[in-house]
């Protein structure tokens, strides 16, 4: 038999609340949500011996109690933050949520059910239709109203700042590491620390503030997931990130949020979902789109184009891209696209000429993607395979496996899925006749020796 909820039975006593008086009031916010639900006594008493009910019943709980009692209550105040683990339903993270509330809820139970590494969310395929939801909703749905709150934690601008560096270090060691290094500890920060300032006391003006600042992180909790393979948990990330931009009112985090979502979307072959991802990111932010992000979305648009074959496409994204980066300024855009800059967009059109198999110039726009600096070795590795397949692919046989070399050096402290299978494309893209050359057998020798390579499954 589950343990006695202690903390529902104080919760009723402070709110004053009889077993009935309970149960009808979750009925009638069940149906304000729009939810026929049913409820008496002894649902409650059940409640309070342990049991845990299903679906959105323990929100309506939480909101129901909270409302009685003045304060806005989690479901780990209510005694049932395992419900959310225990009825996580398939498609939790994937709806754009129709109110702020809702969205918070659903950040909070994403990071539990993370944690608790639950397999149907973690480990899902990622939904187009999803994303394209997302997306519209993003591009039409009309502001959220005010954001005050009234919890019993105040919450200003120095815990919105604590937000923003956190999520920077967890940045920092992404870039550094791989996404698999630090996922895990940025997902129990925010579930731990994040989620009660969520659920805090603040005006309008720190709410905004504070939810741009979680849409930050749960973009980087996005890329971390999808660098480490979880793409169900990552597109659920950058869905959520994207409802959280929209109760900021940050229109161009939005943008850089559905970029995002086009970069996972081109890695795992769904090329027409990037190209429309990467097109709402540069529209949706209308007049404030500064330059550095402009080129960063078109860029987005270049890759996807190049992979479904479309040369000409691919070009006018590619200068426009170009166009858009030699207009910024030191003070253009928002911190955090800072880092998009001439090394970005080398790599960025690198990739787009390997796929598009036009190698010299691959080799030649790409010469200037390598950054050098310790800090981005994943982008650093990433753009090193692209060149090392270049000059293999225009005949330049034993500097192209040279350059993959220096590849695998870099990817030795890189815990990232998306590393392995940039090796293994490495790999399958070799022709019978290249592995029978004496380049590749002397290649082969020392790659054997490297993680990445040994990972990857290559002889």
């Amino acid at each position: 038999m589950a343990d006695r909820n202690a903390r529902l039975g104080a919760l009723m006593a402070e709110a004053d609340f009889s077993h009935k008086s309970l149960a009808r009031a979750i009925v009638a916010v069940g149906a304000r949500a729009g939810d026929d639900i049913t409820c008496d006594h002894t649902y409650v008493s059940r409640w309070l011996k342990g049991a845990i009910p299903r679906g959105n019943v323990p929100h309506f709980i939480a909101d129901a109690i909270g409302s009685k009692v003045g304060r806005r209550l989690t479901l780990d105040d209510i005694g049932m933050g395992a419900a959310a683990v225990a009825a996580a339903p398939s498609d939790l993270g994937l709806e754009f949520a129709d109110r702020p509330e809702a969205a918070a809820d659903t950040v909070a139970d994403l990071w539990r059910a993370d944690l608790a590494e639950v397999t149907a969310l973690v480990r899902a395929r990622p939904d187009s239709a999803a994303w394209n939801t997302a997306a519209l909703r993003w591009l039409v749905a009309p502001p959220d109203g005010e954001l005050t709150r009234t919890g019993n934690r105040a919450i200003g601008a120095v815990d919105v700042d604590m937000v923003r560096s956190t999520t920077d270090a967890f940045s920092m060691l992404d870039g550094r590491f791989g996404g698999g290094h630090a996922r895990r500890a940025l997902i129990q920060y925010l579930h731990t620390d994040v989620r009660p300032m969520l659920d805090g006391q603040y005006p309008d003006t720190v709410g905004r503030q504070l939810h741009s600042a979680v849409a930050e992180a749960l973009l980087l909790a996005g890329w971390m997931s999808y660098d480490s393979g979880l793409h169900g948990i990552g597109q659920r990330y950058f869905i959520q990130a994207l409802r959280m931009t929209q109760v900021a009112g940050d229109r161009l985090l939005g943008g850089s949020v559905l970029s995002a979502m086009s970069h996972q979307a081109t890695f795992i072959g769904r090329y027409q979902d990037a190209v429309s991802l990467a097109r709402a990111a540069y529209t949706g932010p209308g007049a404030s789109l500064g330059p550095t992000m402009a080129a960063q979305f078109h860029a987005m648009e270049a890759r996807a184009l190049a992979r479904l074959g479309d040369r000409r496409g691919c070009d006018l994204a590619l200068v426009e891209a170009e166009r858009k980066l030699s207009q910024r300024t030191a003070d253009s855009d928002p911190p955090y696209i800072a880092y998009f800059d001439a090394t970005e967009l080398a790599a960025e059109i690198g990739h787009c000429f390997r796929d598009l198999e036009r190698s010299a110039e691959a080799t030649l726009r790409g010469a200037g993607s390598i950054f050098g600096d310790g800090v981005n070795n994943r982008s650093d590795f990433f753009a090193t395979v692209v060149q090392a397949e270049a000059y293999i692919n225009q005949g330049e046989i034993g500097r192209g496996f040279e350059i993959a070399l220096g590849a695998l050096r870099l990817g030795e402290g890189l815990k990232s899925a998306r590393c392995i299978q940039y090796v293994r494309e490495f790999r399958d893209r070799l022709t019978n006749p290249m592995r029978q050359g004496a380049e590749f057998r002397d290649f082969a020798v020392q790659a054997r020796t490297f993680r990445l390579w040994q990972q990857a499954g290559a002889a």
